[in-house]
């Protein structure tokens, strides 16, 4: 065969990747969480040995409030002796602000090995609970294509192997934007649990204030206040008054000169500060952050229906938050699935298929390569899965919702 021949056949391929069928979909999606046993058995044993985990900082803070007031949980020192008492010789501060001290309470009643395990198995289960219904509906058939995928997606990995907190922040924008069509009350209340992480709803008042979803903004804000409201009263006053001092923390992290930080983050800031310094980052980032907040409260003009709103909204979000990790991006299923569902319903664009399998990989395959490539290239996936939702437009009159497509996961 010629080159020429074979170089055209492969670009035809890769046009359409007709060969990807629901049957290969599920083997290759069972053997993605194969591999994960023993990639997550690696992580355990570093997690609870000397290397330690991000989890530290969670279970930490749930021994300091069993044990005493809980304005300690954001002191240094306080924190430093809760941590050493899992026996990993590390110590992870903890940053996030007092309305997450109810999830990480229940915590420091079980031994470290214990609880990290509990954290890490049950965000998963709980998000993958949610990030299904992102499917399309098979009419009660099994799609264990679907399934398995949703399961298998690389940035759930990620948030368990950290034992993070994006399990939890990937459900709440997962669910809000799935459930606005049916009941605007309980999105916005959904949105108002953010509360927890607030740069991950960065655009979500200006978002749903340009598809005039006033329901849903003051159910929000209702929700961000009572939680809040809540925390006051269950931790006391001097918790929020101490929780200023972790802002010291994020900005000892954020002055960092080494490299290795920023690469391990995926944001356009971050791969920014990498190329050019902080000022051309900031500046880099702001611009980004306003074209694509601007671009997402555009596309409810042009988009087919809320789910499809609501996915470009999570499109955004992974570009423009200036700080975020690969374990923050499960959200990231609902978009995904949500034009694989459209794709299979209306018909495949051409590369479509190959650059979403390539999106569905990019959360671990970026992460992967960050730090021997001295770049983290998930913006450029995350800018991708933005224009494909972008470029998605259907007339109102043939505008179906997740519920509507048809059964196949693939062709």
């Amino acid at each position: 065969m010629a080159k020429s021949d074979f170089s055209d056949r492969l670009k035809a391929n890769l046009r359409t990747l007709t060969w990807l069928d629901a049957a290969r979909v599920r083997v290759y999606a069972a053997m993605v969480l194969v591999a994960y046993i023993p990639m997550m058995v690696k992580v355990f044993r570093e997690a609870t040995g000397t290397v330690g985990s991000d989890f530290l900082a969670f279970w930490g803070t749930g021994r300091l409030l069993l044990s005493g007031p809980a304005p300690r949980v954001y002191d240094l020192a306080a924190e430093h002796a809760a941590q050493m008492a899992a026996g990993t010789g590390q110590m992870v501060a903890y940053v996030n602000p007092p309305p997450f001290l109810f999830l990480a309470a229940p915590l420091g009643l079980m031994p470290y090995a214990v609880a990290w395990v509990v954290w890490a198995l049950a965000g998963w289960a709980i998000w993958f609970l949610v990030a299904r219904r992102a499917l399309p509906d098979t009419g009660g058939t099994r799609d264990w294509a679907g399934t398995l995928a949703v399961l298998a997606f690389p940035a759930a990995y990620l948030a368990a192997s950290h034992a993070q907190n994006g399990f939890i922040t990937g459900a709440i924008l997962i669910a809000a934007v799935l459930t606005l069509r049916r009941s605007q009350a309980l999105s916005g209340a959904l949105f108002g649990l953010l509360v927890i992480k607030p740069h991950l709803a960065l655009l979500v008042p200006f978002w749903l204030a340009a598809g005039r979803k006033w329901t849903a903004i003051a159910a929000a804000a209702a929700s961000a206040a009572l939680l809040c409201l809540a925390s006051l009263t269950v931790f006391g006053l001097d918790t929020w008054r101490a929780y200023p001092q972790s802002f010291e923390v994020s900005q000892i992290l954020m002055s960092q000169t080494s490299g290795e930080f920023f690469l391990r983050m995926c944001t356009p800031y971050a791969a920014l500060h990498v190329l050019f310094g902080p000022t051309a980052a900031m500046a880099g980032q702001a611009a980004i952050t306003l074209v694509t907040g601007a671009l997402a409260c555009l596309y409810w003009r042009r988009a087919p229906s809320d789910e499809a709103a609501g996915a470009m909204l999570l499109a955004a979000t992974a570009l423009a938050s200036p700080y975020l990790f690969s374990y923050d991006l499960p959200f990231l299923a609902m978009p995904v699935f949500f034009l694989i569902g459209m794709g299979r319903s209306m018909g495949w664009r051409p590369w479509e298929k190959s650059l979403l399998v390539l999106i569905w990989l990019a959360p671990l395959a970026t992460r992967a390569a960050a730090l021997p490539l001295g770049l983290n290239l998930m913006p450029l996936a995350a800018a991708v899965l933005f224009w494909l939702v972008w470029s998605t437009w259907l007339p109102a009159k043939k505008s179906p919702s997740l519920s509507e497509f048809d059964s196949a996961f693939i062709d």
